[in-house]
């Protein structure tokens, strides 16, 4: 099966946010759909924390992708309208470069040699990929969760280069909730017995600090009114042992575990996740300025959930009261969905029409249309 997956390779020296620099680093990549003549149609969707850069499927022989129910021919993210790009994030371990990739000169992974990772970083290298395909400016930027967070790094740190964003069960700073679930998350990689400072191998992973990270993380990612309904007491089980998995939520966080511990890299993990805990919008203003004024987005689309415990509905109306009063035409749309925080993974009968209808509102002046 062939593969989608191409490679931007970064400016090197590459710059990073903190003041370290990154040589000889790339970004994979993937596309849906035609670039116009214009360039003008261009939709970059920026992933969460754990994503990569497929996003959906390119045809019937392909695997689905992340949000296959979101992109594609006649979907919400409509590729015969659209050129979509999706990268993995700089700093994960989907193919652009990160503390796993061997670095230049040794050929030894870079572990915790790779610079101080900041979501400014990952949206700085995404623009130089979209730069490189001659985009001189995006139609939309889209990012759900951690992509949410970076899709205003994007705005901020290159004014004037998107027209829209859609942003998606984020916030413009962690609070301190999140960061605590975070900083767990990191503590059970740290303190896994083999995780032994970075210098683990395949044979020797930090299995179980993996799966508590996991399983803390799912505690966050879903509510516990969508697990009242999916996990009654009537499915209990005898355990196989003493304090073994007897209730039914305990086999579907075990399950979910299981799943994602060799799919991530734990590096990686740490890397990505205290990147979210150090984004702050608010820094990039000057004193108490908006952090927007002179960004240069004509619009955008700001959508929560009721239910959502790692970035809940009152974040979603920060963002969107900031970005209102930098003069902005912004919407805000608070779901109902049980789903909490995936809810935008999930719950497509309620997320696409949004999605659909904000790229619709946007496309008075899309450019050309694909041939």
């Amino acid at each position: 099966m062939a593969t989608h997956i191409q490679l931007h390779k970064l400016p090197s020296p590459f710059a990073m946010h903190r003041g370290s620099e990154l040589h000889e680093a790339t970004l994979a990549y993937e596309t849906w759909g035609q670039l116009n003549a214009a360039k003008s149609n261009a939709v970059l969707i920026l992933t969460g924390l754990s994503a990569d850069s497929h996003a959906a499927a390119h045809d019937e022989h392909d695997t689905p992708g992340w949000w296959q129910a979101m992109i594609g021919p006649g979907k919400a993210i409509d590729t015969t309208t659209w050129f979509v790009i999706c990268a993995s994030s700089l700093g994960s371990c989907k193919g652009s470069t990160g503390p796993c990739s061997p670095m230049p000169g040794t050929g030894e992974p870079y572990r915790f040699a790779f610079p101080d990772l900041c979501l400014e970083d990952i949206a700085n290298a995404s623009a130089s990929l979209t730069r490189s395909l001659g985009i001189e400016q995006l139609h939309a930027v889209i990012g759900p969760s951690m992509g949410g967070m970076t899709a205003q790094a994007l705005v901020l740190e290159n004014p004037g280069y998107t027209r829209h964003m859609i942003n998606i069960a984020a916030a413009m700073v962690s609070r301190p909730f999140s960061t605590a679930i975070r900083s767990l998350q990191r503590e059970a990689i740290l303190k896994d017995v083999n995780f032994k400072n970075g210098y683990y191998s395949a044979d020797n992973w930090p299995t179980e600090g993996m799966k508590l990270a996991r399983k803390i993380g799912m505690l966050s990612y879903r509510s516990a009114e969508e697990w009242d309904e999916r996990f009654p007491r009537s499915l209990r089980q005898v355990p196989s042992r003493p304090f073994g998995i007897e209730f039914p939520v305990e086999s579907y966080l075990e399950h979910h575990a299981n799943k994602f511990v060799h799919q991530f890299d734990p590096i990686s993990y740490l890397y990505l996740s205290r990147a979210m805990d150090w984004f702050d919008a608010h820094e990039h203003a000057s004193d108490d300025s908006n952090p927007f004024s002179g960004c240069g987005l004509r619009s955008a689309q700001v959508i929560g959930c009721r239910t959502d415990l790692l970035f809940p509905p009152h974040q979603q109306q920060e963002l969107h009261d900031t970005l209102a009063a930098a003069g902005i035409k912004t919407r805000l749309e608070i779901v109902d969905s049980i789903e909490g925080h995936d809810a935008f993974l999930v719950d497509t009968a309620t997320f696409s029409p949004l999605i659909r209808q904000a790229l619709d509102r946007t496309a008075d002046h899309p450019g050309e249309t694909p041939a």
